[in-house]
């Protein structure tokens, strides 16, 4: 870790972040909002070194939901155009630092060209192992459930089979621990159809700053407020337990 940084007490091993707030960052500077959108891309390569940095090994990130579908077509599309643009920008160096790309979500809804690209970003650094970057992109916590539900049906699971670690196998994040930490930026008090089972016992860090002015700074203050929780998953904490 860099020496102006005390090193971290306690690391959350999984990270996930909603990266809210490029709309208002635009709208402050009287920019459109994909210039919020873009920005806010550009501060994501700040992030994404700053977690292999801190020793974070697993960062997941809200990029897109299956409700924003429904914002103009214009945004949707310069969403679109910016994915495509950081596979074609970000892969190589992405690949050389070790990161491990996934994708959760459904992939269909993408252009052939677009998802195609996604595939072979994930093929490419499918053995990297410094740190996994899970994309979500087309994904709900809502339909990442109904889609678990139906694959359970279709392959006759049995009422009595069901259990907490069966769902998490049949869910988008098959394989991935869940989140310790989640982060939402632009302070807004509310999930977003996000990792909506993973999160049952996440921590949450919530600041009213804006994704694209999230900077290392305050990701290692996020990081440092963690390393102080008692994290007791419905128990007593350890100090209880000895009283």
């Amino acid at each position: 870790m860099n020496s102006e940084y005390p090193p971290l007490t306690k690391v959350p091993h999984h990270v996930a972040i909603i990266m809210d707030g490029n709309g208002r960052w635009a709208a402050a500077r009287g920019l459109p909002r994909l210039a919020g959108h873009k920005s806010g891309t550009e501060n994501l390569r700040r992030i994404i070194r700053a977690s292999v940095e801190f020793g974070v090994k697993v960062l997941t990130i809200y990029a897109f939901s299956t409700e924003n579908w429904g914002r103009p077509e214009d945004e949707v599309k310069g969403l679109m155009r910016i994915l495509e643009d950081v596979i074609d920008s970000e892969l190589d160096e992405l690949h050389r630092e070790g990161v491990r790309i996934l994708h959760i979500g459904q992939l269909e809804a993408m252009s052939p060209r677009l998802r195609q690209k996604v595939q072979q970003a994930i093929e490419i650094t499918r053995e990297n192992q410094r740190l996994i970057l899970c994309v979500a992109w087309n994904y709900g916590g809502r339909d990442e459930i109904v889609c678990a539900i139906r694959k359970m049906i279709e392959d006759g699971v049995r009422p009595e089979m069901v259990s907490d670690q069966l769902v998490s196998s049949y869910l988008f994040t098959a394989g991935i621990p869940d989140p310790d930490l989640i982060i939402r930026t632009s302070g807004e008090m509310r999930i977003s159809n996000f990792l909506i089972w993973q999160s049952a016992y996440s921590e949450w860090y919530v600041t009213r700053t804006l994704w694209p002015d999230f900077g290392r700074e305050e990701y290692y203050q996020a990081l440092v407020d963690y390393s102080h929780r008692d994290r007791r998953f419905g128990r007593l904490s350890e100090c209880q337990g000895e009283s």
